[in-house]
């Protein structure tokens, strides 16, 4: 097939050779297709669970040299990776876009999530990891530390919608904390992957630290948890619960963002055109393959009918379309799996009384998976959309006649992820958003800024997930806490033969004195 401009044959062959394979023995390969026009872009090698356990051990080589490293230096590859990703954004947009399919708007917020997640963990590396004084058990006669050791070798399970964020914006925590990472990408996506790796060794990370296997999930999944000493995975609320069970037989840490059918709350005092351009990006960035998206919007039914007409103006006036330009506000599904599940829910809807506001169709005039974004009314309990996550550019509107109504609305599903809530009244949403169970909630915002604010940590309530991503939790999760207590003049245990009542008299004493001490816990 014919490449987009900024990359090349012989690019592609060179990523190719980055998949950690035991080379001495033949590989099976997998096509590896493009949403845009379901022609092949490359055969990608089938690693095997021997491939997994060769490139464990060579990441766990790395490692034990990488781990003696100091964190500064460290955090100098990761700020090298930060300007290495905006300098190369174009191939890497180009890169994205032919392997998701997405529109290169949603392709740059990629860019940006990388370079930001870079930047941010190099410079806060050194005041989540550094040791800590904690208060000890005896003031002034016990001096006590903790320290964060690293993991060991860290499993990253990335899904296909976001090929460059989640492929390495988890593991760069995951690797300044000292650990090695052992990638496996989603088959549809795994170039990306591979392009990050050799930025990632180009900016100075040492080789065969960062290890990539390509292949099915269903191949990979078990021989990559039984090498691994914790794992990330983001995904369906399904595979996590599979992955969960497995990491728990093995007693190792599993963190998991998982599904979401995530509510926006539209209050009477909303500004309407605001609220309307967070819906449009809401529900349809990425064709609404984004586990924060919006597939439920809630609106006062007071405003109801000029909201509803404005966003059937807004979804009919979106660009649909397969360039690698600026053009189009929104790309192509991922797949033909994608695209069936959106018209299922679709016609399911539709044929059980829901109304159509916009779209509904698919676009097979525009590529091989393209699908309308779409608004339904009407939805209830009898459809399959009404509670089942879609993944795709389709929404439900609902009216509600009070907050507390709406509130209960928006919880009343097995998710938790994320929640849009849109108002003037700020000090009213802040108490809403304390009542709304979702690990994410944006004010006036869609998704983007909580999502961005990399310093505070993601993840999700209930069949959500497990674990958080991004600030202090986002470290301290491929750490391992090592409490360090020196005593000082006299014991805290009671020493053998002595006498045991005063021992006792002493230290209740001692204990209740404590209670009257200021600064003691």
């Amino acid at each position: 097939m014919n490449l987009p401009r900024h990359l090349s044959r012989d690019l592609i062959d060179s990523l190719l050779k980055r998949v950690s394979l035991d080379s001495a023995r033949e590989h099976r390969a997998t096509p590896l297709t493009a949403p845009f026009t379901g022609a092949t872009i490359a055969e990608v090698p089938r690693c095997d669970p021997d491939d997994v356990a060769w490139a464990a051990r060579r990441a766990r080589r790395a490692q034990k040299s990488w781990r003696k490293t100091s964190i500064a230096e460290r955090g100098r590859v990761f700020m090298r990776l930060h300007d290495l990703v905006l300098d190369r954004q174009e191939q890497l947009l180009d890169l994205i876009q032919l392997e998701s399919g997405k529109a290169r708007r949603h392709a740059f917020e990629e860019v940006l999530d990388t370079a930001i997640c870079s930047r941010y963990s190099a410079r806060a590396a050194r005041r989540h990891l550094r040791s800590e004084s904690r208060q000890g058990a005896l003031p002034f006669l016990t001096r006590t530390r903790v320290n964060h050791l690293p993991l060991g070798l860290v499993g990253f399970i990335a899904p296909w919608n976001y090929p460059l964020s989640l492929a390495v914006t988890d593991a760069i925590p995951a690797l300044l904390m000292g650990n090695a990472a052992l990638l496996k990408p989603d088959q549809q996506t795994p170039l990306t992957a591979l392009f990050v790796a050799a930025l990632l060794e180009e900016a100075g990370l040492p080789a065969d630290l960062f290890q990539v296997v390509t292949g099915e999930g269903r191949e990979l999944g078990t021989p990559l948890l039984d090498a691994v000493d914790g794992v990330t995975f983001t995904g369906s609320s399904q595979t996590g619960a599979i992955i969960a069970r497995q990491a728990g037989e093995r007693l190792i840490g599993a963190s998991l963002e998982l599904g979401g059918k995530n509510a926006m709350i539209v209050r009477r005092d909303a500004d309407l055109d605001r609220a309307v351009q967070g819906a449009l990006v809401g529900c349809f960035a990425n064709a609404g393959q984004l586990c924060i998206s919006i597939e439920r919007i809630f609106v006062h039914a007071a405003i109801a009918d000029e909201f509803t007409r404005r966003l059937a103006q807004g979804v009919n006036a979106m660009r649909l379309g397969a360039g690698f330009d600026d053009e189009a506000d929104m790309g192509s599904l991922v797949s033909a799996a994608q695209l069936d599940k959106v018209t299922r829910h679709v016609r399911d809807a539709l044929d059980k009384g829901a109304r159509l506001i916009a779209g509904g169709h698919a676009r097979p005039d525009l590529g091989p998976w393209f699908h309308e974004p779409t608004v339904l009314e009407g939805v209830d309990s009898s459809m399959e959309v009404f509670a089942e996550e879609t993944f795709g550019p389709l929404a439900s509107l609902y009216r509600f006649d009070s907050d507390e109504e709406a509130i209960e609305r928006a919880n009343d599903t097995r998710y938790g992820l994320n929640a849009s809530l849109w108002t003037r009244d700020t000090r009213r949403a802040l108490d809403m958003a304390r009542r709304i169970e979702a690990g994410t909630v944006n004010i006036n915002e869609p998704y983007a800024a909580a999502w961005a604010s990399v310093d505070a940590p993601m993840g999700g309530f209930k069949a959500s997930g497990l674990g958080r991503r991004h600030g202090r939790e986002g470290f301290l999760k491929y750490a391992q806490a090592q409490t360090v207590a020196v005593q000082r003049i006299m014991p805290v245990s009671q020493l053998v033969g002595g006498d045991g009542g005063r021992y006792r008299r002493w230290m209740s004493r001692a204990i209740a004195l404590l209670k009257w001490l200021p600064g003691i816990d």
